[in-house]
């Protein structure tokens, strides 16, 4: 499997890491080309206005295209990218999910924190890293809840689209990206 993640901020080293020790042959995706041999993709957390100003237009265009056809799975930042409303303030986001994201809903960088909650993925509690994270404040039809802290999906999944408003890859527990990869042999089998 291939697996590209997009590299313009945010931690996708980490990323990077954890793909690549769960098997998977990892590409960091900044140029439209990046995406032609890739059969799913990672974006990760940092500043979603950021992504959206530092992404070229083809780039954009292309990352578009992409979350519509191919597996996808964004945390933090990325599953602001991936929703189709995002408020607080509104900006636009890629309708690659039926949720609505609210950015920073959980405070500043000081409010950060780690919390261990039951998941649809079985095993152990699930550990998850919010930093200045976003909530889901709806899910729509078809929208599958895999983790939640307290009564907020923090892990949703539609079709072959995932996110995550924590950060699974500061956390030494590899199930999200282990799901994510499942997705992803599943859309190339």
């Amino acid at each position: 499997m291939k697996i590209g993640v997009l590299a313009l901020q945010g931690d996708f080293d980490a990323h990077r890491r954890r793909l690549e020790e769960l098997g998977a042959t990892v590409t960091l995706v900044r140029k439209a080309e990046d995406f032609d041999h890739i059969d799913g993709l990672v974006i990760p957390g940092g500043e979603s206005t950021t992504f959206l100003k530092l992404l070229p237009k083809n780039v954009l265009d292309r990352l578009r295209d992409f979350v519509h056809s191919k597996p996808t799975f964004g945390t933090c930042a990325g599953a602001i990218l991936l929703a189709k409303h995002v408020t607080n303030p509104d900006q636009p986001g890629l309708n690659a999910l039926d949720i609505t994201v609210e950015r920073n809903a959980y405070g500043r960088q000081n409010d950060s924190t780690i919390l261990h909650a039951d998941s649809a993925l079985g095993g152990e509690p699930l550990e998850m890293v919010f930093i200045r994270a976003p909530r889901i404040s709806r899910v729509g039809d078809g929208i599958e809840v895999l983790a939640r802290r307290g009564d907020d999906p923090v892990l949703v999944r539609q079709g072959s689209v995932m996110a995550a408003t924590f950060h699974p890859e500061l956390s030494d527990d590899p199930r999200v990206h282990a799901e994510f990869l499942k997705l992803v042999k599943n859309g190339t089998a």
